[in-house]
């Protein structure tokens, strides 16, 4: 047996793979594109064939979403993605495109958004700019892009809040993303306000880069692991000042750093990987401890529908933001059939992707329009763009919400009793 299958054998379960298919039944790609060949056949199939010869290696590969449902749908814990995306990063010769490199690079290009926010919103909702990015840039003209923030989370967070978080002696440091930072500043504003609230003081991460999953999906992955060893340095650093935990808003990017940082870009992540997780995740495990008590607005109203975004999923964290969410008396939680809507990140931007992205998304959105929901939730902010480009509805953030209605004076009232009130305050929560 030669060097390379030695090395090979047992990665990523590949010889745990039963050929029962159910991957590819699973698979969304598959049920939309039949010169998919199937996640089994892209995967542990053909990877028996390319551990002995790269020419084995197909570029259709790129059809990928790397959505995770056929590992997720694997009996035997294949890991059925990690060996697909990790034949596009060994074996592939594309080159990235332009295009490519600038979806990928969503540090640079928000950086450069923001300062000119209103100019490059404008122009992006062009009709002529819309054709130039796609006859130029290959960026399909259907896509709508989401808008760019005046002022980063960054800068809101160092100017307005920063110095507040001084009062509290128990803290975590907040992973924002890309999202958050250039996006959408309102959700890291929602978290803050959430976690001060419980008597949680807030840091940032001392040098945080985005997660990486834009760049491993457009063959940039040594630029990825360049980002991903700051961040996991960043990491280690809040851990060692006692922070309790690295909380995030963002299901792919959290996986991306808990999973794909080791299977994909081989980063040893094992001494900070427990301490990384979403923000619901965080909350409802401090409730159900009884260490802290949320109260909510005894008028809030609101029927909500969620959407199980792939990589949630995958993590096996939807019952965290859904069970918190319930606890809100005022919100009619809705769940919709659990099915990828289709975007996958920068995939879905692409002109070649475009309307095989949205064929993939098309009962999802048959489905939310059926319910008729006062808005839809989920924890992915490129299934947010998906939704609310593809229907009428507006997406929010469990945290989002959960900000929405607390009840902001009772919460903090509730998390500053004295020291002596706390074991009669944890025998006391009851969870709906």
């Amino acid at each position: 047996m030669s060097e390379i299958q030695l090395k090979n054998i047992s990665r990523h379960e590949l010889e745990q793979c039963l050929k029962c298919s159910i991957c590819t039944v699973y698979c969304p790609v598959s049920a939309v594109e039949p010169k998919y060949p199937g996640p089994k056949h892209s995967g542990p199939d053909l990877m028996r064939y390319r551990i002995k010869d790269a020419a084995f290696f197909n570029e259709n590969l790129k059809m990928c979403l790397n959505c995770k449902r056929c590992e997720v749908a694997c009996p035997n814990d294949v890991k059925v993605g990690d060996i697909i995306q990790e034949a596009r990063i060994k074996y592939s010769t594309h080159t990235p495109s332009l295009r490519d490199r600038m979806l990928a690079n969503t540090d640079f290009v928000g950086t450069m958004a923001t300062m000119v926010a209103p100019v490059v919103n404008f122009s992006l909702g062009l009709k002529p700019a819309k054709t130039v990015l796609h006859t130029v840039m290959g960026i399909d003209k259907h896509r709508t892009f989401p808008s760019y923030s005046r002022q980063k989370f960054e800068t809101w967070f160092k100017k307005e809040a920063e110095e507040q978080q001084k009062q509290f002696t128990r803290f975590v440091s907040y992973f924002h993303g890309c999202y958050v930072n250039y996006n959408y500043p309102q959700l890291g504003k929602d978290l803050v306000k959430i976690m001060n609230a419980c008597n949680y003081g807030v840091h940032l991460l001392e040098k945080e880069k985005c997660c990486g999953v834009a760049l491993i999906a457009n063959g940039l992955s040594a630029q990825a692991k360049r980002q991903g060893t700051v961040n996991l340095k960043s990491m280690r650093r809040s851990i060692e000042n006692r922070d309790e935990a690295i909380v995030t808003t963002s299901s792919t990017c959290t996986f991306t750093m808990r999973d794909e940082y080791k299977h994909l870009l081989e980063l040893d992540n094992a001494d900070v990987r427990d301490s990384l997780m979403l923000a619901t995740r965080f909350l409802h495990t401090l409730i159900t401890a009884g260490k802290i008590r949320l109260a909510f607005k005894k008028d809030y109203r609101k029927k909500v529908a969620y959407h199980s975004a792939c990589h949630m999923e995958r993590l096996g964290w939807i019952v965290y933001s859904t069970e918190l969410m319930r606890m809100v008396p005022g919100l009619d939680l809705i769940m919709l059939e659990s099915q990828c809507c289709g975007i996958a990140g920068t995939y879905g931007f692409k002109k070649e992707n475009y309307e095989r992205s949205q064929q993939i998304g098309a009962t999802l959105f048959d489905h939310i329009n059926e319910v008729d929901p006062d808005c839809v939730s989920t924890d992915c902010e490129t299934c947010k763009w998906q939704i609310e480009m593809s229907t009428k509805y507006k997406v929010i953030n469990p945290i989002s919400l959960i900000a929405e209605a607390l009840d902001v004076e009772e919460t903090r009232r509730l998390n500053t009793v004295h020291e002596a009130d706390k074991p009669r305050m944890q025998g006391d929560l009851a969870m709906p």
